[in-house]
């Protein structure tokens, strides 16, 4: 069985295709989604998905691209993050990629982010994209690690450097990746999942983007992990059903779910 650790199927695209989706998921063998917030307005959505399905969870949090958004507090956050079905905080973290300028602001609400983690035990989902630099450093000044009292979390849709992801998970962090890493350009990416250990691997799709090869160019959905999984086992030369059932353990295990 396989689960995808980091969808959006509350956008607008998935949504209207739901029950598609579901059933997709269920040939597919994939027995749960994470399904992640991007701001706060849009939360309530996310949160109907995880309270109306069993097998789907939610987290909270706003995303480093949305400028125009209202600021989350770490009091809303521990407020939203009390109910059983969030299990993550994020999506956040630092995009120097899309948005350029004074981002202050962005560094500012990724530190909101890590508090709201820290005080409510749950873990980070962080993304970073061009600002491998400060996302480590904000995160070992706030403390994100278990080494540090933290909850550590996932690096999500993983496409940086090996050292990146080794500075990741010295401080508890898992590291997932996407369908990005089937693509026959990432060599660079498919050399960083040889190298980190299979203890420490999510697989995710990040619905409705980036959908794996075979399906790449199409509308990316849950039940497209599987290529993922197929992918990485091939890669790292080990059982399919090794690499299944390790990265369900690593979900359960990180996001403290009893089965």
């Amino acid at each position: 069985m396989y689960i995808d650790s980091h969808c959006h199927i509350n956008f607008p695209e998935l949504a209207a295709r739901m029950p598609e989706i579901l059933a997709r998921m269920a040939e597919n063998r994939v027995t749960h989604a994470l399904c992640v917030s991007v701001d706060l307005p849009d939360f309530p959505q996310v949160l109907a998905l995880a309270e109306q399905y069993p097998h789907i969870y939610a987290s909270v949090g706003v995303h480093p691209d949305y400028a125009d958004t209202p600021e989350p507090s770490v009091e809303q956050l521990l407020a939203l993050a009390q109910h059983p079905k969030v299990i993550a905080i994020g999506e956040t973290g630092l995009d120097y990629f899309r948005l350029q300028g004074d981002l202050e602001w962005q560094r500012e609400r990724f530190r909101v982010h890590i508090r709201a983690s820290r005080a409510s035990g749950k873990p980070l989902i962080i993304h970073t994209r061009a600002a491998a630099a400060d996302t480590i450093r904000i995160m070992q000044q706030e403390g994100a690690g278990t080494d540090a009292g933290g909850a550590a979390g996932v690096m999500h849709c993983f496409t940086e450097s090996l050292e990146v992801a080794q500075a990741a998970m010295a401080m508890g962090f898992y590291i997932s990746f996407s369908g990005i890493v089937t693509f026959k350009s990432a060599k660079e990416l498919q050399a960083v999942a040889r190298a980190v250990p299979l203890e420490r691997i999510l697989i995710e799709t990040d619905a409705p983007y980036l959908a794996p090869v075979p399906h790449r160019g199409k509308m990316n959905e849950p039940g497209f992990v599987k290529h993922v999984a197929e992918y990485l086992a091939d890669l790292k030369g080990v059982l399919l059903a090794q690499l299944a059932q390790q990265t369900t353990d690593n979900f359960f295990n990180l996001f403290k779910l009893v089965r």
